[in-house]
């Protein structure tokens, strides 16, 4: 891998020349697998399924998968959703493997092997905490999400009406329907072009973004409900346990969205969600004001993300997590430092 991995600039050289170079490898490859991080959300499906949709169309013959944990119900209107796998076969080997939106190769979580084992590895992320890996590596931090550095990638005659409705999708999650401080120019001038492609805003916000299932409302309410506010109301926190999880029938899919309720609650500085996951550890998610780097605290506990949201899998109990993450959002919320940038 090159050393310069990370670009600031999609407009600059540096980034052609880099799009190029992930350009040249796919067309040389035969066989092609692509994965996103473990409990994929938004932007992870739509950057994923946007690539091979992209592959298919300007590659032709290329053999791709996409391999993703299981998918929630409202991202099957995606071109190739209903071809995800999950099962792997064993011997099964890449000439090219894509990580998209993992911040490192452990995120790839089931499929790591087949990265490892490919013989041509790229990366594509935005995420801050990524410290580069594969053969190529193109991490753009400034970007909102993994799709809007497809886009850039791509480019826009390039892109179809369904490629462009995978990356519109990514976008619109990452960004939180472009309320993040992750959206800049770039990201708008991005998504009006998607737009121009004949993308149904409406239908990808409300259908994959805002509509939910009653049960999906109902364990978003018993996570609210039961919520906990810490360190004098400057921190909350909730918790969803797999027995919960099984009589509601509800899976990690599901969880979508209940961490961003929690970070709306008035002088919340920070807010955590765990819920746990079949092995017993929990998945954490952490929002943040202006005042706490989430992502020096996901690092801290073998995660990662940005600075206003991040993730970790932690194992341990309940309260020994919640004291642990505490103590370190508490340390920056102290930080004169912290103070003096306000």
């Amino acid at each position: 891998m090159t050393s310069e991995y990370r670009i600031d600039d999609m407009r600059s050289e540096a980034f052609s020349r880099k799009r190029e170079e992930i350009l040249h490898r796919i067309s040389q490859a035969g066989s092609i697998g692509i994965s996103g991080h473990r409990n994929p959300d938004g932007d992870c499906i739509g950057a994923c399924l946007a690539m091979q949709t992209y592959i298919q169309e300007h590659f032709p013959g290329k053999k791709t998968t996409v391999f993703l944990d299981s998918i929630s119900d409202k991202f099957r209107y995606l071109q190739g959703a209903d071809r995800i796998r999950q099962f792997k076969k064993e011997g099964e080997t890449f000439d090219l493997y894509l990580a998209l939106d993992c911040s490192d190769p452990d995120r790839i979580h089931h499929y790591k092997n087949y990265f490892l084992g490919a013989d041509n590895r790229i990366c594509i992320d935005h995420h801050m905490t990524n410290e580069g890996f594969g053969d190529i590596c193109l991490v753009v931090p400034e970007a909102s999400s993994t799709c809007e550095i497809l886009f850039y990638l791509m480019g826009e005659e390039g892109i179809s009406l369904p490629c462009a409705e995978a990356l519109y999708t990514g976008i619109v999650h990452d960004t939180g329907v472009f309320a993040h401080t992750n959206t800049g120019r770039m990201t708008m001038e991005a998504a009006g072009a998607l737009l121009e492609k004949g993308v149904n805003s409406e239908e990808i916000i409300d259908g994959s973004f805002y509509r939910r299932t009653y049960i999906q409302a109902q364990i978003l309410g018993r996570a609210l409900m039961e919520s906990i506010m810490v360190l004098d109301g400057r921190m909350i926190f909730s918790r969803i346990r797999r027995k919960e999880m099984k009589f509601y029938g509800v899976d990690a899919s599901d969880m979508d969205g209940i961490i961003d309720q929690l970070r709306l609650i008035e002088k919340v500085d920070c807010a955590l969600f765990l819920y746990e996951l079949e092995d017993g550890s929990f998945k954490a998610s952490l929002r943040s004001s202006d005042r706490v780097d989430v992502s020096k605290i996901a690092r801290t506990f073998g995660g990662g993300g940005h600075v206003k949201a991040a993730g970790c899998t932690i194992v341990g109990e309940v309260r020994d997590i919640v004291m642990n993450i505490a103590r370190e959002v508490e340390l920056q919320l102290e930080d004169p430092a912290k103070e003096d940038d306000d």
